[in-house]
């Protein structure tokens, strides 16, 4: 009897466990939908909660997470430091507006529009996550999912006014029989902006003779659109473009990393100088930021700093996030030329990574291979080195989703046939001759070209032979081009990458001829090249700035301005983060020597 009632009570504590964890899931927990590139470390990142705190939510997602895929995670009350959050993550439900959510956590729209710069009425939709800014004395509680869908009588607003055309503070308050102090305080934008024609005003309760009870429901609901367009700021243009560059130029040193950094500041002075003789005005500020293992607080204090518009840099990724939180506190834009590997682009709105994080670069490759490619036979050769193997495996996941076939083959060797000839029969062999076939090392490896190429021109070479043969491989191999130029042209080589130049086209000509003829020098042999990274990204943004101004962000994809070798296709990471440059592109060596670019819409 007493081992029966034991064994209930264990399974009721068990029960109840359980009860309790999944009812304050509901309430402690929010939705993430996984978009392409994105993966547990970077959602992990960007929230600021560990891995396994979202594996222990979604069981199953340490080994494999989709595009599309639902995930719960965790809604911390402090941050990683330990101080506590002022800030709560709200996954949009199907429904929901911005007006509703103002109502439910009683923050008016300019602070969620400010908390969120890269929402727009376009994707306020169901799905997307947006950071809810909290005072410490405004937090309620969640309303219930199943509550019908209707504005909710809890607003500190009685009414929500629509301006008019001359209507004046003193006006609307005088309307609403209230004081002009406490408009202003229910509406504390106005301290700072003037007051606007199609501004809606949360008109407050008096603080006598009315009751909540009494009053009307809000007279006019705003939409999302009015909402976020009343808090976009007039375009500002800039008729001095202030710009910083914080580099590690290392002059007490003979580096190698000293001499690209010096490359990039010399491309960048030739972006500068053709854009002042196109009457663009650009006060330009260098530091040297010294080692890695240097701090970079004293430059940080130097005052001029802070009026900058724009800055580029650093070199070390040690020097990120401390310049980054310069830049974010002072609301300037900061140009990340280098590292990949950052977590400060989740939170700093003003920052753009210009080289892709490998996670994203690798999702947009696989995408674009599947979408070229589905239709030829893939065979991949395994060469015996491993530096490939997150690509690779990866790749193969991409079209497992696809319902895509490939094949593996271990590296071939040549051997003789009965007739004593030279044959390759571990690649004939996976080869088809009725299809396309496309080449795909796993290796990007110098060593590895020297090992496969010949086996696969030799193939092409054979007499009578049935196979169209391609070789699909990595941006490195750009620095290959002197040992294997003639194998890839033969080979039909595609290779993937964010920088590309080709040295035939006049904008290309024109920049090596200008470097020549400033620094009587040729760049290194490097992939990307320095100096044209640092012309591209300083002409780019300085260009964009003075055409769109404070409107940039707005902007940003539809700059039509070709650089010389970088690749530039902004998206931002959330709805409060940065910009991370997701640009790919294809090149193409034809039999016909020919250089293609195929640069696809993304």
């Amino acid at each position: 009897m007493n081992i029966f009632r034991n064994i209930f009570l264990s399974v009721f504590m068990l029960s109840s466990f359980i009860g309790v964890q999944a009812q304050g899931n509901l309430h402690d927990n929010f939705s993430h939908t996984v978009v392409r590139g994105q993966t547990l470390m970077s959602i992990s990142r960007m929230y600021g909660v560990t891995i396994n705190d979202i594996i222990a939510l979604n069981p199953g997602s340490d080994k494999q997470i989709r595009v599309g895929e639902v995930l719960r995670i965790p809604q911390q009350s402090t941050s990683p430091d330990g101080s506590v959050r002022r800030l709560h993550f709200h996954t949009i439900q199907p429904g929901e507006t911005l007006y509703r959510l103002t109502q439910k956590y009683q923050v008016d729209a300019s602070s969620i529009c400010n908390a969120n710069p890269g929402l727009s009425a376009q994707n306020f939709r169901s799905g997307q996550v947006i950071i809810i800014p909290l005072s410490e004395q405004k937090k309620v509680e969640e309303i219930p999912a199943d509550t019908p869908k209707q504005e909710t009588t809890s607003s500190p607003c009685r009414e929500m006014h629509k301006v008019k055309r001359k209507e004046t503070i003193f006006s609307i308050s005088r309307e609403y029989g209230i004081s002009e102090k406490a408009l202003i305080d229910a509406n504390p934008e106005l301290k700072t902006e003037k007051l606007k024609k199609g501004k809606f005003l949360c008109i407050p309760y008096p603080t006598k003779g009315v009751k909540k009870e009494e009053t009307k429901r809000p007279a006019q609901i705003p939409s999302n659109e009015e909402l976020i367009n009343q808090n976009r700021k007039e375009a500002e243009h800039l008729n001095k473009i202030k710009a910083a560059l914080l580099l590690p130029f290392l002059l007490d040193a003979t580096s190698g990393q000293q001499k690209l950094m010096i490359e990039y500041y010399e491309g960048f002075l030739l972006a500068v100088d053709s854009l002042k003789s196109q009457g663009i005005n650009i006060d330009l500020h260098v530091y040297d930021t010294g080692g890695k293992n240097n701090s970079i607080a004293p430059l940080l204090s130097q005052p001029e700093l802070k009026g900058m518009d724009i800055i580029f840099g650093p070199g070390h990724a040690e020097h990120v996030k401390p310049l980054s939180e310069f830049a974010k506190a002072n609301k300037i834009r900061l140009v990340v030329p280098f590292t990949s590997k950052d977590d400060e682009v989740f939170n700093n709105p003003g920052m753009y990574q210009i080289n892709t994080p490998q996670s994203y670069l690798y999702a947009q490759v696989f995408k674009l291979f599947a979408d070229h490619f589905r239709n030829y036979n893939i065979v991949f050769v395994e060469v015996g080195e491993d530096e490939k193997t997150d690509y690779i495996k990866g790749l193969k996941q991409e079209l497992d989703a696809q319902n895509i076939a490939y094949k593996s083959i271990p590296m071939p060797e040549v051997v003789e046939n009965e007739e004593g000839e030279p044959t390759v029969p571990g690649v004939t062999a996976a080869l088809d001759s009725l299809r396309n076939n496309i080449i795909v090392p796993t290796s990007g490896s110098n060593v590895a070209l020297v090992k496969l190429m010949p086996l696969l021109q030799f193939v092409h070479r054979s007499e009578n032979n049935p196979y169209t043969l391609h070789m699909f491989g990595y941006p490195e191999w750009q620095k290959y081009y002197n040992d294997h130029l003639q194998a890839f042209y033969e080979l039909d080589t595609y290779f993937y990458s964010s920088f590309y130049t080709n040295n035939l086209l006049k904008a290309s000509k024109d920049f090596h001829n200008n470097y020549r003829r400033w620094y009587n020098k040729e760049m290194a042999n490097t992939y990307p090249k320095y100096g044209m990274l640092g012309f591209d990204t300083g002409f780019w943004f300085l260009k964009a700035l003075d055409q769109y101004g404070s409107k940039l962000e707005e902007n940003i994809n539809a700059f039509d301005i070709i650089p010389v070798q970088t690749g530039f296709h902004f998206e931002r990471v959330n709805n409060w983060g940065g910009f991370i440059n997701k640009k790919v592109f294809f090149i193409h060596m034809t039999r016909n020597h020919e250089l293609i670019k195929l640069d696809f819409e993304q």
